[in-house]
């Protein structure tokens, strides 16, 4: 039941008791750094910093597989996701958190899926986050504002004008570069997973004279990361009395289509880490 917590752009560590970093190889090649182990009170906290400690690893340069298999090798059975986002809404200010409930997935090229090489798998993700997590979160900090859609884009780079209006007009919430393929790894793994959607700017679609940049970004981050391990240390308290209603654990139950006599045996090995529960 350990609750897992990974840091995005301005959160490259945490304070908890007996911290211990730990290397993470999997696999998938290793994680973005290597994990944090602690506690919060009674409950064990293991923390991974998505861009390593430094800000060393582009969006797209993220080992997303690696995270995740790390995570879940570590004993993690839940990921609460803390990502600075750019906001499509007025109301949506920079300092406020959304507990994203949608995405949509506009990135290029990255690796979506554990599943391959003689496996195929397709999971449910109608709704790509866990709502019993995201219940867990709006009542350790009820300031989030609860429900929103994600944009993820392929970055580095911010939106044109053109992209952030249009994306705005399609009735988007936040936008963001990191939550695809993580959420949708995540479910593959059986694991809890929610974003918090940390606003740090308006992205590009307000006025000629305002567009998003790093120094705009920064400013913001200090604030929204103390915020950020407040959250975390609230749902810590409350984590005993965790419990998910969303079948999350049981994602795979009928995901696998590959007859079992078709499984190459290299990849059942890979795989076991991550589901190993139906492949036994």
């Amino acid at each position: 039941m350990a609750l897992g917590i990974i840091g995005g752009s301005g959160l490259y560590g945490l304070h908890v008791e007996d911290a211990e970093w730990r290397d993470a190889d999997t696999p998938w090649g290793p994680a973005s750094d290597a994990l944090l182990h602690g506690r919060l009170g009674t409950t064990e906290i293991v923390f991974l910093p998505r861009h390593g400690r430094g800000h060393t690893l582009a969006p797209s340069e993220i080992n997303y597989r690696a995270n995740i298999a790390a995570l879940k090798a570590a004993g993690v059975t839940a990921i609460v996701s803390l990502s600075a986002c750019g906001s499509f809404r007025d109301d949506l200010a920079p300092g406020s958190f959304v507990v994203i409930d949608q995405l949509v997935d506009r990135t290029r090229g990255r690796v979506t899926s554990f599943f391959g090489d003689g496996i195929v798998a397709h999971v449910s993700l109608a709704d790509p986050f866990c709502a019993s997590l995201g219940d867990a979160i709006g009542a350790a900090a009820p300031d989030c504002v609860r429900g929103g859609t994600y944009l993820a884009m392929a970055g580095p780079q911010f939106s044109t004008r053109a992209e952030s209006r249009l994306y705005r007009a399609a009735g988007l919430d936040v936008i963001g570069m990191t939550a695809a393929p993580e959420a949708a790894l995540a479910r593959e793994a059986e694991l809890c997973y929610a974003t918090v959607a940390m606003v740090t700017d308006y992205d590009s679609w307000r006025s000629t004279g305002e567009a998003v940049d790093v120094a705009a970004i920064l400013s913001v981050l200090g604030g929204n990361a103390a915020r950020a391990a407040a959250l975390v240390a609230g749902v810590a308290a409350g984590w005993s009395y965790y419990a998910c209603g969303s079948g999350c654990s049981h994602a795979l139950d009928h995901a696998v289509i590959t007859e079992r006599g078709k499984w190459p045996a290299a990849t059942v090995e890979r795989l076991q880490g991550v589901a190993g529960r139906v492949l036994r």
